[in-house]
């Protein structure tokens, strides 16, 4: 089935979009929302709230990538979720991986500040065209997706230790390009 066909079901209001995009989607948004949640029904939960979250916004919206649409609307609701679970104390999941993170990239917490964010993330996007396709993958993966160490080493055919190496060489990389911007000092 192709996107744009989806895409225009969403728009002539035909529930046969929901369908196909969940035919298409759904494992992967599964995934995503599992790798962020690490609870099988609350990622169900964020998934179908997906479909009705692009219900609701096709149109106006008409997405070039209808994959990437779903996706970031299943992470948004999944890290949501987690937030709302995780408020009041710490867990493992999406902590984690902004543990990861946080030497590197700067925390903006407040609505002021939201032209810094913009300055960061344009410079993570200029960071990530520098790497290799193997090396944007491995990072989105990781840090966008949520996927675990030890499942990421096994598909690339890796030890976990010589993956979590990789990881922390593209950490210290992105932090030396941001530093260099001067989005980091």
């Amino acid at each position: 089935m192709e996107d744009k066909q989806i895409v225009a079901w969403y728009w002539q209001r035909e529930e046969r979009a929901i369908t196909a995009s969940e035919e298409k989607y759904g494992p992967v948004c599964r995934s995503v929302s599992y790798n962020i949640l690490q609870s099988r029904p609350d990622a169900e939960e964020c998934v179908n709230d997906t479909w009705h979250r692009a219900w609701n916004t096709m149109p106006p919206q008409r997405p070039n990538s209808l994959r990437a649409y779903l996706c970031r609307i299943v992470r948004n609701l999944s890290i949501d979720r987690w937030r709302q679970r995780y408020s009041a104390k710490r867990g493992g999941g999406m902590e984690a991986l902004v543990l990861e993170l946080e030497e590197c990239v700067p925390a903006v917490p407040s609505a002021e500040e939201q032209w810094e964010a913009q300055e960061v993330a344009r410079a993570v996007e200029r960071w990530l065209q520098t790497l290799s396709l193997e090396e944007r993958n491995l990072f989105l993966r990781r840090y966008w997706c949520g996927e675990a160490v030890k499942e990421l080493a096994a598909g690339l055919g890796c030890s976990p230790n010589g993956l979590a190496q990789r990881l922390r060489r593209l950490r210290q990389s992105l932090r030396l390009a941001l530093e260099k911007e001067g989005v980091v000092l």
